[in-house]
């Protein structure tokens, strides 16, 4: 064994090896097999939203505290945030990935604060100066009408927008009790599409006032007039003097007009209209009782507004299918039979069946038939093609006609205030890009989101902005690891006996607090924000900051291809590839 060696002192002690260089002649990117990449994906959220909201990013902005510049960010695609927060139906919580790990993030109610908090501000709508000279109608200025308007005043069009009634907000107004949305917010979000410089005429007919040869000066025209005759029923009795259509009864309660009802009102319908009767009703001090041919899990009315009609006293008697309408005598109310589900039919919802014998009485006052919406055709222009009670449209709303679209739900089944935006705004592209003569239908499928039926306005105004890969991002490209569980955040709601003064909102916003907390539940999929884990873990140091935002690249020089930062990214946006030889 050899001897050990003693130092008496650091002076005998020997240098110690250290380089004085570096290793960045050895380029060890070399030994790659497969290639990392930074890819922003469409989060499913954003490809379910029918209005193209580009959630991720608004709640990125919510997050930071910016609150001001998430309704900027809400309003690029749709002027309507402080309405859409209220009365979506907002499918893309039924989409949010955080679903699969505890509860969806609240994101309508995200969307309301942020257009409530920006509406308290001293903010000034800036007028656009229209710069074109082509001249734009727009026939209806409920939801699709005035997107359209507004996104076409962005693209610096004159536009003129004719209103039948003395009022904007087409059903939003006269559809949608001020329970839901209260008359201040409707007219704070119409305000600042007329500020912009939206010319509006209203109390203007189609056909009484306004005829074809009016609007041959203009270069296009886009009608939204919407769907408001009720759908009647086909039984006997329904002409009878007390029986309502349900638009026709929503229509004098909004306006604040007497609406002579009996004490027992009986509604037939499972829609949200019917609802909003049912709930319109008990605001009156009436009883209501909401007859519906299918189960609870046919209705087609949002789950939310069921669970508050519920809360409220409204009742519901399912597999019930009213055949008769009697007033008539002293036996007054309808002549019903009881109806059990066969198999699914064309809308995916399974089919009532009579059951034979079954027939019973239901006694009522007044009867309300809210079965659905159609269109007023007689306001069509000559050579507009409609079937099954809606304007046949091509990409954009094109209706075949030279310079003539059409949109909302004049031209849609899919009757919902989300849709309505969504659809006007297509109609705005689409008009641009027919009068600049570009291929509509090219346009509209590079501005799609996802591979969904939505558009995003952000990228055809600033084509120098980055734009999403279509790839959408699923539970199972996230790394969950790097979230903790949480509740989702809810609203407060009016107490019981304080919802029936007529008028008053029965949802309150978020606080501050609890919207800041919300905002952060959200997963922020497929998008980076710079929460440096790909940074962190990169064993070659080859992930280099950009700049002092979110944006990242990889050295490729040094990087080898081992996938950590692909397998840790919590929000997918690392992607792989194989190393192309």
């Amino acid at each position: 064994m050899s001897n050990l060696i003693h130092f008496r002192g650091a002076s005998e002690m020997p240098d110690i090896s250290v380089s004085r260089g570096d290793m960045e002649w050895n380029k060890t990117g070399t030994w790659r097999t497969q290639r990392p990449f930074y890819e922003e994906k469409t989060p499913p959220c954003h490809a379910a939203c029918p209005a193209g909201n580009d959630i991720v990013s608004f709640i990125l902005r919510m997050k930071e505290g910016d609150f001001v510049g998430a309704w900027k960010l809400l309003s690029e695609e749709n002027p309507f945030p402080g309405i859409c927060g209220r009365v979506c139906f907002h499918p893309c919580e039924s989409k949010c990935n955080r679903g699969g790990f505890d509860e969806p993030v609240a994101i309508h109610a995200l969307e309301r604060f942020a257009a409530d908090f920006a509406s308290k501000l001293p903010q000034r709508v800036e007028g656009i100066r229209a710069k074109r000279s082509d001249r734009i109608a727009v026939i209806g200025s409920g939801p699709a009408g005035m997107s359209c308007a507004y996104h076409l005043a962005r693209l610096r069009y004159p536009v003129t927008v004719f209103e039948s009634l003395p009022f904007t907000g087409g059903m939003l107004r006269i559809g949608i009790p001020p329970y839901r949305l209260p008359r201040d917010v409707l007219d704070r979000e119409m305000a600042q599409i007329e500020a912009m410089g939206v010319e509006i005429r209203k109390n203007i007919s189609v056909g009484a006032d306004l005829r074809t040869e009016d609007l041959k000066h203009f270069r296009a025209i886009f009608l939204a007039t919407g769907a408001h005759h009720s759908r009647g029923l086909g039984i006997v009795g329904e002409e009878q003097r007390g029986v309502w259509s349900g638009l026709t009864l929503l229509k004098k309660f909004n306006l604040k007009k007497r609406v002579a009802l009996g004490e027992r009102i009986v509604i037939i319908g499972g829609g949200n209209t019917a609802i909003d009767v049912a709930r319109v009703a008990i605001r009156l001090g009436k009883k209501p009782l909401i007859l519906y041919r299918r189960s609870r899990e046919e209705m087609p009315a949002f789950e939310e507004e069921i669970i508050e009609g519920l809360d409220e006293g409204v009742e519901i008697r399912y597999l019930v299918n009213p055949i008769r309408i009697q007033f008539k005598g002293k036996r007054k109310g309808l002549e019903c039979l009881r109806m059990e589900l066969g198999g699914k039919d064309e809308t995916g919802r399974r089919r009532p069946v009579e059951i034979p014998d079954s027939k019973f009485f239901v006694k009522a006052d007044s009867v309300v038939i809210a079965a659905g919406e159609q269109i007023d055709v007689s306001l069509l222009p000559r050579g507009i093609t409609q079937k099954e009670g809606i304007v046949l449209t091509q990409p954009g709303g094109w209706t075949g006609i030279g310079g003539v679209f059409a949109g909302g739900d004049l031209a849609s089944t899919e009757r919902t205030v989300a849709h309505a935006i969504g659809s006007g705004k297509k109609a705005a592209i689409a008009i641009d890009s027919y009068l600049q003569g570009n291929e509509v239908e090219d346009v509209l499928r590079r501005l799609a989101v996802g591979n969904g039926s939505s558009v995003s306005v952000s990228p055809y105004l600033h084509p120098e902005r980055k734009v999403r890969s279509p790839r959408l991002i699923a539970f199972e490209d996230l790394n969950t690891d790097y979230f903790e569980h949480s509740a989702r955040g809810k609203e407060r709601r009016l107490p019981l006996p304080d919802r029936f003064k007529r008028g008053r909102e029965v949802t309150f916003a978020l606080s501050e607090e609890s919207a800041l907390q919300e905002s952060k539940r959200c997963f922020s999929c497929g998008t980076c924000d710079a929460c440096e884990i790909c940074y962190l873990y990169c064993p070659d140091a080859s992930i280099l900051r950009i700049d002092e935002g979110l944006s990242r690249k990889v050295d490729y020089d040094y990087c080898k291809g081992c996938g950590i930062c692909f397998a840790e990214c919590p929000r997918g946006v690392v992607s792989l590839e194989e190393e192309a030889r």
